[in-house]
């Protein structure tokens, strides 16, 4: 794998990289969204109401959602998560692309001698990522939780909120994010770079899948607690501050059943949704980079 990267970058000039990461991460981003769009919506659901999780409760409400308002109802505000996933998982690719090499990270040599600079390169591209679509998030968190009634579209928010309020929740986004995308791309490259050493060929498909399943796991796991409050601050105006919204969430539903809501169903939709995205931007990334290297032969 570092082989073949390293071919390419001699080979491609900076620009049709980065195009070449930008495109590949639009696209993983969108397409993984998209396949979870309704468990997402569920868990938005009971991370923003003080109401206890379990699965029969969120399989309730996706066959009600789906008797209420049809079966599109379930992909309601994912509109929203496009127009804010793809510039988020553009960038956030595209970033940690020049931040492994920015930080020399991009051998397996130094990836053993400093693990550090794998995570932190990731999590430098988790932050600037959030940074640059955070209005995007919110607005789109606002549409899962309310009726269509209140917010018709995405531009209806936004005239809606004042500027200020768009970026609600934005400290415990940025501070969840520092570990759930270090961890995340740590894993990930990890694996494979373990994969490789010891089968000495690239991992095909599933096994990248399987790779961005870890990844997904143990990424969101780590920085679920900060998920719950972000939601509350995104979508009530009682959660003012990050300490505040932490000692309501656990004196009212405790802090196992509060600032974990969810977790359960972020096992199952998490894994599937980093796995199908790694996955996506790796085989798109390459392909275009073949693409590349043969017409420009």
């Amino acid at each position: 794998m570092a082989g073949n990267d390293g071919k390419h970058r001699h080979e491609l000039s900076h620009s049709h990289r980065v195009i070449s990461s930008l495109i590949a991460g639009a696209t993983a981003g969108a397409l993984a969204k998209t396949v979870i769009a309704p468990l997402d919506r569920t868990k938005i659901n009971f991370q923003t109401r003080n109401m206890s999780f379990n699965f029969r409760e969120a399989v309730f409400f996706l066959v009600n959602s789906y008797h209420k308002s049809g079966l599109m109802s379930l992909w309601r505000g994912n509109s929203a998560t496009m127009v804010r996933v793809m510039p988020y998982a553009a960038i956030q690719y595209s970033s940690h692309e020049q931040l492994k090499h920015l930080l020399k990270v991009e051998t397996n040599a130094q990836k053993r001698q400093n693990p550090g600079r794998s995570f932190l390169a990731g999590s430098l591209a988790g932050v600037v990522s959030t940074t640059a679509t955070y209005p995007l998030d919110l607005a789109r968190a606002r549409m899962a939780v309310t009726h269509k009634k209140q917010y018709k579209d995405l531009s209806s928010v936004f005239r809606n909120e004042r500027f200020v309020n768009l970026y609600r929740g934005f400290v415990p986004t940025l501070l969840g994010v520092i570990p759930y995308s270090g961890f995340g791309f740590f894993t990930y490259e990890t694996l494979k770079r373990f994969h490789s050493e010891y089968t000495l060929r690239e991992p095909n498909p599933f096994e990248r899948l399987a790779f961005g399943a870890c990844a997904g796991l143990i990424g969101q796991s780590s920085s679920y607690p900060l998920d719950i409050v972000r939601r509350r601050m995104q979508t009530n105006n009682e959660y003012k501050t990050i300490m505040g919204t932490i000692r309501k969430v656990v004196t009212e539903e405790g802090l196992i059943s509060g600032l974990y809501k969810g977790l359960s169903l972020n096992w199952v939709k998490g894994p599937i949704a980093v796995g199908i995205s790694f996955t996506t931007f790796d085989t798109i990334n390459k392909f275009l980079k073949n693409i590349t290297v043969f017409i420009n032969r």
